[in-house]
């Protein structure tokens, strides 16, 4: 390269193709955490022959094969809690495998179960991927408020934290320590604001049914075991174990207000100003600007205008496939043009 090649050719390729960087989502320092070994706060769910806890016992992996997939739940359930992990994903083409890290009592309460769920949806080799967050309070399946995205590395590569904060005034998931999503409780919510103790889970299975583009790609064999492996585990709330029918939550009022204290409990502008940032950049789907599924707004979403300018009707991106075809189109053309140098 010419030395009087101005600048800023040199270090543009870098913001094209170096979108970790680009999109730097810098927050404040880490959370302040005290992890626990597998044994201490966890037991498996199903699948245990696909359950792997490293020697120290301070990890574990989850395994997924044509055979079963696996599974860990909490030993404890938790009025509200930070439920935290290092998850790294499955490798290579996982198309049809999800990877779920979420709280639940649907074990419990079957008709009226309370959740909250980040959910990885399997990935087509070489392409971005995808995953989402729900919600749900009192058995509203019919009211689920999903919202999908993308990342901005490989979950695959390395491992990064993901995080669920729920109290009884907010819900807030986390990448590292990027908010991404805030859920603030209204009165409006009612019963759709989780309430009832949960249990933490972590599970890898099937989902050829629905998980990639829509179900059309499956999982394919060929590439198990899927392994995803989690480390640094964190349940840091107020156990309520076993369950009651009418438990009584004032016994939780000190963990409650030190869990509010916490860090990650409140967003600073900084750490607001980020979330913003991966939304605007990385959430496709939002069912809150969803009004096929829902004419009526669903009770808890705060309507960003400047954000729902962004959207279709379907709650989907505006501009998502078109600009998609301008890139095949433009790589098509450059790939017809006769070339001058020859």
């Amino acid at each position: 390269m010419s030395s009087s090649t101005p600048f800023f050719l040199i270090i543009l390729p870098y913001f094209f193709f170096s979108s970790s960087w680009f999109f730097c989502f810098c927050s404040s320092a880490g959370f302040d955490l005290t992890p626990i070994s597998f044994d201490e706060g966890y037991s498996p769910l199903f699948g245990e022959f696909n359950l792997v806890r490293s020697p120290d016992g301070n990890s574990v992996r989850l395994l997924l094969d044509v055979y079963s997939g696996s599974g860990f739940i909490s030993s404890n359930m938790y009025a509200h809690g930070f439920f935290s992990a290092k998850i790294k994903l499955p490798a290579d083409n996982t198309a049809g495998v999800v990877v779920a890290f979420y709280a639940s009592n649907g074990d419990v309460f079957e008709k009226a179960h309370d959740e909250l769920d980040i959910e990885f949806l399997g990935n087509v080799q070489g392409k971005p991927w995808r995953f989402q967050t729900n919600l749900y309070g009192n058995g509203s399946t019919s009211r689920g408020r999903e919202e999908r995205y993308r990342l901005w590395f490989d979950p695959s590569k390395e491992f990064h934290r993901y995080s669920i904060l729920w109290t009884a005034k907010n819900i807030i998931f986390y990448v590292d320590e990027v908010p991404i999503r805030e859920v603030i409780r209204s009165d409006e919510m009612g019963g759709d604001y989780p309430t009832k103790p949960m249990s933490l889970y972590a599970t890898i299975w099937d989902a050829s049914s629905w998980a990639t583009g829509g179900g059309k790609i499956k999982v394919n064999y060929d590439y198990a075991p899927f392994t995803a492996e989690f480390r640094e585990l964190v349940l840091q709330g107020c156990p309520m174990d076993p369950i009651q029918e009418y438990p009584d939550f004032t016994i939780c009022n000190d963990k409650d207000a030190w869990l509010q204290s916490r860090t990650y409990a409140f967003l600073t502008p900084k750490r607001r100003a980020a979330m913003q940032k991966f939304r605007q950049h990385y959430m496709y789907y939002s069912s809150c600007y969803d009004v096929w599924r829902y004419p009526v707004k669903l009770t808890g979403c705060v309507i960003d205008p400047i954000e729902k300018q962004r959207f279709n009707e379907s709650g989907r991106l505006k501009f998502e496939r078109s600009h998609k075809k301008q890139a095949r189109s433009a790589k098509a053309r450059r790939e017809r043009k006769p070339r001058t140098d020859a």
